[in-house]
């Protein structure tokens, strides 16, 4: 039975949110996540490996898309027809941003083999020539873990939880 207010009118059903705000939080959530890792590099003084970097740039694709977008699509009225292809297009980069967090945590687990130019013994080379002095931060060992997770681990889990979360708010929205 609905509960229904002082007028005796059963409440409207809560609708999802626009397709320009799901954008807008999708590209807030791949800040959020982006200026933890450079808090973690730049405080926690945990330099990121080639695979880190990956993982970065779908997040800041995000952000771009999603607020830049997100604002132009609710300042102008003939923008906001695109609002609904923006909001996909932030869903998918932040779930693509999910899936090489979840590739990095596999190559952390050595359930798969990474790219050779970070992993096993991979050295670094200056010019054409070896260089033996050049630091080399390996992705396939995972620099923090919290309850066995990895930086890696965490940014897939939280990425793929808030696409799935953008995906579900604006399949709602298409509902009658």
């Amino acid at each position: 039975m609905a509960v229904s207010d002082r007028t005796g009118a059963a409440p409207a059903a809560a609708q999802p949110p626009a397709p320009t705000t799901v954008a807008m939080a999708l590209a807030t959530v791949s800040l959020v996540l982006t200026l933890g890792a450079l808090g973690f590099q730049y405080i926690g003084h945990i330099p990121p490996c080639e695979m880190c970097h990956w993982q970065r740039w779908p997040h800041i694709a995000a952000i771009v898309v999603g607020l830049g977008a997100g604002f132009l699509a609710k300042r102008t009225a003939a923008a906001s027809g695109w609002a609904p292809a923006i909001a996909w297009t932030a869903v998918a980069l932040v779930a693509f941003a999910g899936g090489l967090g979840a590739y990095h945590a596999g190559v952390e687990w050595h359930w798969w083999p990474g790219p050779q130019a970070c992993t096993g013994s991979a050295f670094r080379y200056a010019g054409g020539a070896l260089d033996l002095k050049a630091p080399v931060v390996m992705c396939d060992i995972a620099a923090w873990r919290l309850l066995g997770l990895s930086l890696a681990g965490y940014n897939a889990l939280i990425s793929f939880a808030a696409a799935a979360l953008g995906a579900r708010l604006l399949l709602d929205r298409r509902q009658p």
